[in-house]
């Protein structure tokens, strides 16, 4: 999360978002989005989420499914359950048991800054 831990976005469980999707804060997906995404502070995908497109975020909380590829500046934590298709880069990582994963991790000290 951002310094203050707060969600400055919120797509419910109800929304289909069809395009990319650009935020300077924080936002939390428990919807569908077909489209890249990109965030300057967190992304919390909830665990009915479906993201369909690439992301880039500071942090990321993965609970949903993923297809595309994520570049996360920090940490990326995947909880139990979570499923993703496609590469990631990060500085750190958590994977809980039971997630499914299938792609490419490549960490790094300091990924680059395109946000």
């Amino acid at each position: 999360m951002d310094k203050e831990g707060r969600i400055d976005t919120l797509i419910g469980k109800d929304t289909i978002i069809k395009g990319d999707l650009k935020s300077n804060g924080s936002i939390k997906i428990d919807g569908q989005i077909e489209g890249n995404t990109t965030v300057k502070e967190s992304i919390v995908i909830g665990k009915d989420a479906i993201v369909k497109g690439n992301s880039s975020c500071r942090n990321a909380v993965i609970g949903g499914k993923i297809e595309g590829n994520i570049e996360s500046q920090e940490l990326l934590e995947y909880q139990s359950g979570a499923q993703m298709i496609g590469d990631i880069i990060c500085k750190g990582l958590i994977v809980q048991e039971g997630v499914l994963f299938e792609g490419n991790c490549r960490m790094a000290q300091k990924s680059k800054e395109k946000i």
